[in-house]
C-alpha cells in the first residue's frame, strides 16, 4: 500500500534513482525548492529568510497577534491579512468575551488595512483556499492546519509571534527543509476518501519521523485520479505527520477550479524538474488503500476499517488502557461493552471542518445515506459546511435538503468539533468524526470531572455508511453499491454571501480608525530580560512518549479567554496536572520578592542581584499538534523560562518557546534522569552562554537535597533566536 524509502533519492525520467546525500545548495528540481527561492530575501540556500504572499488568523489567534505587533510598532498590515471568525462563533462562553474579540478584529481590519471574515461565514482554511491559494505561493496561517498544497500553494502553520514578525516586515527564518517525494499512483476504490488515504499516510510515518519538519511533495500519475476537494482533503492532514509544509504538481483540475473560482489566471503549471532531489520517497498506491479508521488518542493510531473489525476487543482495550493512563480516569466502563453480537456500536457521526466540510465529502454522504433515516436510537450525525459557498451549492442542489430528511443536523462553518467546542459526545460515548484530531479531550470532555468520551477519524462516506446502518461501525466499501468519487468532479462557486458580509479593507489602512477593546482583551504583562544566572523549579514532569499542545493549554471553551493572557494562563496543563499552576504562582511570587528587594529562601544562597528565579516544564517530547502560541506563552505569563526535553515534537512549538523567551532546552537521556516537580536546576552563566555561541551548559539538577551534574543542550539556536530569549521575549526584543 505504501512504500518508504528512508534515503536521498534523485527523479530522472520518471523513475527514482538512489543518490547519495547532498548539501542544500545541490538540492535541486523540487517544487518546494523553487517556491522557496522566490520567496527567500536572503543570500544563502542554507538560511532561508522568507516573506509570505499573505497571512491568516482565526478569533483564538488574532487578537494577540495584533497586541504583539501593536506593542511591537506596526502602523498597518503590510500584506494581505485575513482576520476568519470560526472558532469562537458560538460566543457560548464567557458573556460578552468572544463577540468582544470579533469587534476588535474588524475594527482592526479597517484601521490596519485587512480582511474581515464573520463569524459562520467560513472555516479559515476552506476559505483561503477559495480566495487566496494558487500555484507558486506562499501563505502563514496561525493555525496547524494551513495547508494549500492541493492549489500549489506551500502553506504553513506557526505560532502567533511568527506572524506579528511578518507584520513587522520581518523574516520568517528557517533552515533549508529537507523535502519528501509523495509519489501517487492508481486511483482510490469506491468508497475510499481523502481522509483514508491521509490516515493510511499519518500511519505510515509520524511515529518513526520520516517527514518531521520536511516539505511533503506530491506528484505521480495518481494526481490525475483526484478532484481538488479530494487532493485537499488529504493535504490538510499532511500536519498531523509533523511536516513543516506541503505543495501539489497543478494539472487541468488545478486550473480549472481556479477558473470556477474566478482565478484562472492565477493558474500556472507546477511539476518536479528533471533531476529533483529527494530526501525521501514515500510511494502510495491509492488503488491499495481502505476505509481506514484512527483510534484515539492520535490520527497516527490508525487501521483499516477491516482489521479493525477482525480485531476489536483487543484493539479496544489497548484504548481503555490508554484512557487511563493518559486521562487518568479510571474504573471508566469499557469500550469494549459496545461490541454488541460482534459488531461495534457508535454513538456519533461528524462530518466538519477543513477536513471534512468539503462540497464532495458532504455530497458523498448524502449519496450514501439516499433517503434512509439514521433512526430515532442513540446514534446521531451532524454535518458542517466547510464555507457558505460550499453550503449555498449543497443547498442548490438539494443534497443538504436529503441529508437533514434523513435526520442529520446541518451546522453553520464552523470549527467547533475539532477543537472541543461543539457536539461535544456524552460520557463514555465514542464518535466517528471527519475532522482533523482526535487528540485526548480534544472532543470537548473533562476527565478532572470525572468524564470521558472517545473520538476515532474517519472517512465521511464510512461515517455515512455506519449513519445508513443505525451507529453499527461499517467501512464505506462494504456497501454494496457506494458510489464513487470523480476526477473532474467540482462545484461552482457563488460567493454572494462574502460579498455581502465579507469587509474588504486589504490595502486600504485608516489610522483614524479607532480599536474597540472589550473587558477581557488585555495587554501582554511585562517580561523580564534574562538574567546572569537561573534557579528553575520544575512545576511539571510529564513523561507520556509524546504531549500534545491540547494538553499544555486545553482547546474547547478555555479559548474563550484567548485575549486575556492572565486568565487563560490559569488553564496552563489543567488537564494534564492540575497542580502546575499553582507550583508555577508560588515560584512567580519568589521571583518578585526578589525583584523588589526582598528576601527569599528560595534563592537557595544565590546572590539575588545576578540570579533569577523562574519555572520549568519538562515533557520528553511536547508540542504536537496545534499552532497556538498559548502552549508557550501561558507557561512565560506564569514566570516559566524554559522547557526541557529529550526533543520538540514540531518545529513551530520551539519556536513558540523561544519568541516568549524561554529556553528551548534537550537533554539526552532524560527519561532515566526521574525528574520530578519540586526538583530545581541551577543554570550558572546561562546569559553569558547566549551572548556568546555557545551551545551546551553543564547544570546543577537538585533532588531531595543531593546535586548532580546534568548537561543541557540549545542546538541550532540562531543570533537573533538568542537575542530574544536575552531580551525577554519577542516583543522586548523588537522593543528595543
Amino acid at each position: 500500500m505504501i512504500q518508504i524509502t528512508n534515503t536521498p533519492v534523485l527523479y530522472q525520467g520518471g523513475a527514482f534513482v538512489p543518490t547519495a546525500p547532498r548539501p542544500a545548495a545541490e538540492r535541486t528540481g523540487t517544487m518546494a525548492r523553487t517556491i522557496l527561492e522566490a520567496h527567500n530575501t536572503s543570500s544563502s540556500p542554507e538560511r532561508l529568510a522568507l516573506k509570505f504572499d499573505a497571512m491568516a488568523s482565526h478569533d483564538i489567534t488574532y487578537v494577540g497577534i495584533i497586541q504583539t505587533a501593536r506593542a511591537s510598532g506596526m502602523r498597518a498590515f503590510p500584506l494581505p491579512y485575513v482576520l476568519t471568525n470560526c472558532h469562537n462563533s458560538l460566543c457560548a462562553v464567557g458573556g460578552t468575551i468572544n463577540e468582544d474579540d470579533h469587534v476588535f478584529g474588524l475594527s482592526a481590519a479597517r484601521k490596519y488595512g485587512g480582511e474581515f471574515v464573520p463569524a459562520h461565514q467560513a472555516v479559515i482554511h476552506s476559505y483561503m483556499r477559495e480566495r487566496y491559494a494558487a500555484p507558486g505561493r506562499m501563505i502563514l496561517g496561525s493555525d496547524s492546519h494551513t495547508r494549500y498544497g492541493a492549489y500549489g500553494t506551500m502553506a504553513i502553520g506557526e505560532g502567533g509571534p511568527e506572524l506579528a514578525r511578518q507584520l513587522l516586515q520581518k523574516t520568517y527564518d528557517i533552515a533549508y527543509p529537507k523535502v519528501a517525494a509523495i509519489y501517487l499512483t492508481g486511483a482510490p476504490r469506491p468508497g475510499t476518501g481523502p481522509q483514508d488515504v491521509a490516515l493510511a499516510l499519518i500511519g505510515a510515518t509520524f511515529k518513526a519521523g520520516i517527514v518531521k519538519n520536511a516539505v511533503m511533495e506530491f506528484f505521480g500519475p495518481g494526481v490525475a485520479s483526484l478532484s481538488m476537494d479530494y487532493r485537499s482533503g488529504i493535504d490538510v492532514m499532511t500536519t498531523e505527520t509533523a511536516c513543516l509544509s506541503s505543495v501539489w504538481s497543478t494539472d487541468g483540475i488545478t486550473k480549472d477550479h481556479l477558473e470556477r473560482l474566478g482565478r484562472g489566471d492565477q493558474f500556472r503549471a507546477q511539476a518536479p524538474g528533471e533531476g529533483a532531489y529527494y530526501d525521501a520517497l514515500i510511494q502510495v498506491d491509492l488503488s491499495t488503500v481502505e476505509p481506514m479508521i484512527a483510534l484515539p488518542f492520535h490520527p497516527s493510531n490508525a487501521y483499516s476499517i477491516r482489521e479493525f473489525k477482525a480485531n476489536l476487543a483487543d484493539l479496544l482495550h489497548q484504548v481503555d488502557v490508554d484512557a487511563a493512563e493518559q486521562l487518568g480516569v479510571k474504573n471508566a466502563p469499557s469500550l469494549t461493552e459496545k461490541i454488541v453480537n460482534g459488531q461495534f456500536q457508535v454513538d456519533q457521526g461528524v462530518i466538519a471542518g477543513c477536513s471534512g466540510g468539503t462540497y464532495q465529502n458532504l455530497v458523498r454522504a448524502a449519496e450514501i445515506l439516499g433517503r434512509h433515516p439514521i433512526g430515532s436510537g442513540e446514534f446521531w450525525l451532524s454535518c458542517y459546511p466547510g464555507s457558505m459557498p460550499i453550503n449555498l451549492e449543497l443547498t442548490k442542489k438539494g443534497y443538504l435538503a436529503s441529508l437533514m430528511a434523513d435526520g442529520a443536523s446541518i451546522r453553520s462553518c464552523f470549527c467547533g468539533p475539532c477543537f472541543g467546542a461543539g457536539d461535544v459526545p456524552a460520557n463514555g460515548a465514542f464518535s466517528i468524526r471527519h475532522s482533523t484530531r482526535n487528540f485526548p479531550n480534544r472532543e470537548g470532555s473533562k476527565p478532572g470531572e470525572g468524564q470521558i468520551s472517545y473520538v476515532a477519524l474517519m472517512d465521511s462516506r464510512s461515517i455515512a455508511a455506519t449513519a445508513l446502518h443505525g451507529g453499527i461501525l461499517t467501512g464505506a466499501d462494504e456497501l454494496p453499491d457506494c458510489p464513487a468519487d470523480r476526477p473532474g468532479e467540482s462545484w461552482d462557486y457563488d460567493d454572494s454571501a462574502y460579498r455581502a458580509r465579507v469587509y474588504y479593507g486589504v490595502g486600504k489602512p485608516d489610522p483614524s480608525a479607532e480599536l474597540v477593546f472589550g473587558p477581557n482583551i488585555a495587554d501582554w504583562p511585562e517580561q523580564v530580560a534574562l538574567p546572569e544566572n537561573l534557579l528553575l523549579t520544575v512545576c511539571a514532569a510529564i513523561y507520556d512518549p509524546v504531549t500534545t499542545t491540547d494538553e499544555l493549554i486545553p482547546s474547547g471553551e478555555t479559548s474563550s479567554y484567548r485575549s486575556n493572557p492572565l486568565r487563560l494562563s490559569e488553564f496552563a496543563l489543567s488537564r494534564k496536572d492540575p497542580q502546575y499552576v499553582p507550583r508555577a504562582k508560588e515560584v512567580l511570587a519568589e521571583e518578585r520578592r526578589r525583584r523588589a528587594g526582598e528576601p527569599t529562601e528560595a534563592l537557595l544562597g544565590h546572590d539575588p542581584k545576578t540570579t533569577g528565579l523562574g519555572s520549568l516544564v519538562m515533557a520528553l517530547k511536547p508540542g504536537d499538534g496545534s499552532a497556538r502560541e498559548q502552549a508557550a506563552s501561558c507557561q512565560r505569563v506564569l514566570g516559566g523560562c524554559a522547557n526541557l526535553a529529550q526533543e520538540y515534537a514540531t518545529k513551530r512549538y520551539r519556536s513558540n518557546v523561544v519568541n516568549w523567551g524561554m529556553l528551548p532546552f534537550v537533554c539526552n537521556g532524560l527519561a532515566e534522569k526521574n525528574i520530578r516537580p519540586g526538583d530545581r536546576l541551577y543554570l550558572p552563566g546561562i546569559r553569558a552562554l547566549l551572548e556568546g555561541d555557545g551551545e551546551e551548559l553543564t547544570g546543577t539538577l537538585i533532588q531531595n537535597g543531593a546535586e548532580t551534574p546534568i548537561t543541557l543542550k540549545l542546538p541550532g539556536l540562531t543570533r537573533e533566536e538568542r537575542d530574544i530569549i536575552l531580551a525577554g521575549c519577542l516583543i522586548n526584543y523588537y522593543a528595543k
